[in-house]
């Protein structure tokens, strides 16, 4: 066995995974073959109202009452979903979609098969949330930027400066406050709202 299956392995058994699922033979065949991976396995049973917060993988049962359940989709948790389904209906299929699970086993269930599903529902698991991670920090970053060009125009109008001026004297003031340049925008944007309530208009000129 290579290192990297090997780590695969081992990551595996790891992995707090909850199973919702009725009784019956599928939930044992299931559970079964979770336990034969190496999982530590906790099966859940009626229907939670909530994602459970517990766990690193969960196997859901698509049924009736996931539709009465809210909030309960990828977004709303930062574990691999993977959706145990019965039927491939329309109404399944809207159920299964609003989830936004990584990865889906149709009935019936077999001991082959589970553990390709969890490895690869994992690594796009894992793939959406790198992908999230990113998008939030560019968001971060846009919003940050804005803030600063907002600043940057309140010390051109208050002070006469040029665009490039009021940027330098910001980035002059983090440096010597030892703070960001966002910090010393919020301190500007702040500053000014402040002599706009006291009715000042615009910040005094030097």
């Amino acid at each position: 066995m290579s290192s990297s299956v090997r780590r695969l392995f081992d990551d595996l058994r790891t992995l707090r995974v909850i199973v919702i699922h009725p009784p019956g033979d599928d939930r044992s065949i299931l559970e079964a073959q979770l336990r034969r991976i190496g999982c530590p396995v906790r099966i859940v049973w009626p229907f939670p109202p909530h994602v459970p917060t517990d766990a690193d993988v969960i196997f859901f049962s698509v049924v009736p009452e996931l539709r009465s359940v809210g909030d309960w989709s990828a977004a709303e948790t930062e574990a691999t979903l993977i959706a145990l389904s019965d039927y491939e209906n329309p109404t399944a299929l809207k159920m299964l979609l609003d989830t936004q699970a990584h990865g889906v086993i149709t009935k019936p269930y077999r001991s082959t098969g589970i553990l390709s599903t969890l490895v690869l529902a994992r690594a796009s698991s894992g793939y959406q949330h790198r992908l999230r991670s990113k998008i939030n920090k560019l968001e971060e970053a846009i919003k940050a930027r804005r803030h600063i060009e907002k600043a940057v125009r309140i010390l051109m109008d208050a002070h006469k400066l040029t665009e490039g001026d009021a940027y330098e004297h910001m980035r002059s003031r983090a440096t010597s406050l030892r703070v960001t340049v966002g910090e010393v925008a919020t301190m500007v944007i702040d500053a000014h709202e402040a002599m706009e309530k006291l009715g000042l208009g615009k910040l005094p000129g030097r």
